[in-house]
């Protein structure tokens, strides 16, 4: 496997829930948006380049890739695809993805970016798996906050990825 980094990208701030008969379609708010173009574009400036994006079927989910796609363009200058997967809406399986996920990795090659646009706690506990081989419930993610992994090139992933950045929204905004 090509060396991956993988960042897990929690949604923006959405709409209360309750305000929404269908949860899956509270939209990000005004604010939600502005301050996941904050954090899309610094983290564009720091260097930050994507190969794909990958999100989960919920607007606010699909609205937050949606954001870095157009920062990506707008400011790095590149066309950033993205991919919905119904393994990253809410409550799903971690196996079930990462099986899923490990398939699509061998019929890449090269280095990869590729960032999760999701949900919590799905999210975190699926960093933790990946560095720790099991969830502690130790990694916080903000809303439009980024976690890095390094997963390995050798070993099995699960239990052997490093762990490179934790970073909120109020670092980078």
């Amino acid at each position: 496997m090509a060396s991956v980094s993988l960042y897990f990208i929690r949604h923006g701030i959405a709409a209360e829930r309750g305000t929404y008969a269908n949860d899956a379609e509270r939209p990000l708010t005004d604010e939600g948006r502005k301050k996941t173009r904050q954090v899309a574009k610094r983290l564009h400036e720091l260097g930050l380049r994507f190969d794909l994006l990958i999100t989960s079927p919920l607007v606010r989910a699909e609205q937050t890739a949606a954001i870095f796609q157009a920062t990506a363009h707008d400011t790095a200058k590149y066309d950033l695809p993205v991919q919905v997967s119904e393994f990253l809406a809410p409550d799903r399986n971690f196996t079930d993805w990462f099986d899923r996920f490990q398939q699509n990795l061998k019929q890449q090659s090269g280095n990869r970016a590729i960032g999760l646009v999701g949900h919590e706690p799905d999210l975190s506990a699926w960093a933790e798996i990946l560095v720790w081989g099991e969830v502690r419930s130790v990694l916080v993610l903000k809303k439009a906050g980024v976690i890095g992994l390094s997963l390995p090139e050798q070993d099995s992933p699960i239990g052997n990825s490093l762990l490179f950045l934790l970073i909120p929204p109020k670092l980078l905004i």
